[in-house]
């Protein structure tokens, strides 16, 4: 397995990175990892530079596609922002500073490490296609002019070709590459980047790049609902909710498919604005584990889910076609979808949480309201729009994408492409999520679905999962009228399941298997 390690590029490389020389000035780009504290391009430009200053920019590659979208009140910007003021009041407080720019990328970078006269940019990997090209971009206008892009890994614990099948393959299946993942990791992948070490090499920014951090007018967007949220943002918010969680990490195997439970981490938004460190989470899970006690079950399954996110990378590593919206397994590509007028009302009413399936909607509503989604519920209602309804799965895929407050295209992608039975190690396609047992099982007594659809509040729990099954009287006592004030089912299950297993069967034959 390759160990050779490379400040340029994701090679692989476990071992710390080796930079030959000095440099007078260096800038540490800000990306997805906006924490002064267990980052590694930070880590090692203030090992290797005599002046270190620290940036980060509002991309307009990627703002103004937001808007073009209709996006205009992005939770996702404001809580980047909210979380650069305690980013850059910890640069200030140890002797540094943040600018903090409105522009391309691309253009930037370069623009302003030929201002502070920098010799190396440090920055941390980003593995999505379009960053790579982005990167590619600022590597070649540095080089022009004798300045270098260093890059590091920091947002994974394994990335590339770290983890390959004994073949030297990159692996196609989660719980193999789990099993390698837990036989090669050791604490020192587990470690923390020491940065207090050598923050006196942080350099004021000069009074003419000192400005005041912009306002979400000034970047064109409009105030979300995100402070009516129960969401805290900056690392100080991250650390809150990690000790919360660390509470009861323990029950975790227990409660986390069940949405009316505070079961998850709620962190997932903090792993992908980088407010805490992957290590951080992985090696207290990971130590919890090794210890045995009573918690190491809960610890374990957690554990998992952090591994998942490092496969999803290393598949997305490996496939950049996924990017380009092609299936995993290349054949899927001939399916046949639910398309036209029928095909729209479906998705609109699936995207409004109008299905007259209460658990879809009332996780759809959750989503539209808070921009999160519970785990299990992102299974079901993806599973629901593609198999019961037929809708091509990018179409889900791209809405989570607007939603998600922690939307990542590889986990989105791979999540999308299990539900649809068409990516690597896939929900099997002849696995057909039933709405209503899921409901059923995971809000037995409809707490999630009373808190999202106050209509339905008062029905029963044996009708609450199907209201068209409850009796006429029992519908008028609990002020449910279907078709009115709440939907009848867009469609009839049974029937929907044959109609899937028909356009699967066109291209690999199926026989049903209802969960």
């Amino acid at each position: 397995m390759p160990r050779s390690p490379s400040p340029v590029a994701p090679a692989g490389a476990r071992l710390p990175y080796r930079i030959d020389r000095r440099y007078a000035r260096g800038l540490v780009w800000f990306r997805r990892d906006l924490r002064a504290d267990d980052h590694a391009a930070l880590h090692y430009a203030l090992k290797h530079c005599e002046q270190v200053w620290c940036v980060f920019v509002f991309d307009r590659e990627i703002l103004d596609p937001l808007l073009e979208r209709g996006l205009k009140a992005d939770r996702r910007v404001e809580f980047i922002l909210a979380s650069l003021a305690p980013l850059r009041q910890a640069l200030t407080t140890a002797g540094g500073g943040l600018i903090v720019l409105d522009d391309r990328a691309r253009d930037a970078i370069p623009r302003l490490a030929a201002a502070l006269d920098a010799e190396a940019v440090f920055a941390n990997h980003d593995y999505e296609p379009a960053a790579n090209d982005r990167d590619a971009a600022v590597r070649q206008a540095l080089e022009a002019e004798s300045r270098a892009l260093l890059t590091f890994k920091d947002q994974v614990i394994f990335e590339a070709d770290e983890i390959l099948t004994g073949q030297g393959r990159p692996f196609s299946v989660f719980t193999p590459y789990k099993n390698a993942w837990l036989r090669e990791v050791t604490p020192f992948d587990l470690r923390a980047y020491p940065v207090t070490a050598y923050r006196k090499a942080l350099a004021p920014v000069p009074s003419r790049l000192d400005k005041p951090l912009p306002t979400l007018a000034s970047l064109g967007f409009a105030p979300s609902n995100l402070p009516d949220l129960a969401l805290p943002t900056g690392t100080d918010g991250a650390q809150a909710l990690f000790d919360d969680f660390l509470t009861r990490i323990g029950e975790y195997d227990r409660r986390r498919d069940y949405p009316a439970l505070r079961g998850p981490s709620y962190l997932s938004v903090h792993l992908r604005f980088g407010t805490i460190s992957i290590r951080t989470l992985a090696r207290t899970a990971h130590q919890a584990m090794e210890t045995g006690g009573a918690g190491a079950n809960g610890a374990a399954v957690w554990l998992s889910e952090l591994i998942w996110r490092d496969f999803y990378f290393m598949i997305l590593h490996h496939h950049p076609h996924l990017a380009d919206g092609k299936s995993y397994h290349p054949e899927y590509d001939g399916l046949r979808w639910v398309d036209g007028h029928t095909g729209d009302g479906y998705f609109d009413a699936w995207c409004r949480g109008q299905t007259g399936y209460p658990l879809v909607d009332a996780a759809m509503l959750q989503i539209n309201q808070s921009g999160y989604m519970h785990n299990r519920l992102r299974m079901v209602t993806a599973s629901f729009l593609i198999k019961d309804l037929g809708v091509d799965w990018r179409r889900g895929e791209q809405y989570f994408a607007d939603q998600l407050n922690d939307f990542d295209f590889s986990a989105n992608n791979g999540g999308w492409q299990w539900a649809a039975s068409t990516g690597c190690d896939a929900q099997p396609y002849f696995r057909i999520f039933n709405p209503v047992t899921q409901s059923e099982k995971f809000d037995p007594q409809g707490r999630f679905i009373r808190k999202y659809l106050p209509v339905l509040e008062r029905l029963p729990d044996r009708y609450l999962h199907a209201p068209w099954t409850a009796p006429a009287d029992v519908l008028a006592a609990a002020g449910v009228k279907l078709g009115e004030n709440y939907p009848h089912p867009i469609v009839q299950h049974k029937v929907a399941r044959m109609e899937a297993l028909e356009r699967y069967g066109a291209v690999k034959g199926a026989k049903a298997v209802e969960e």
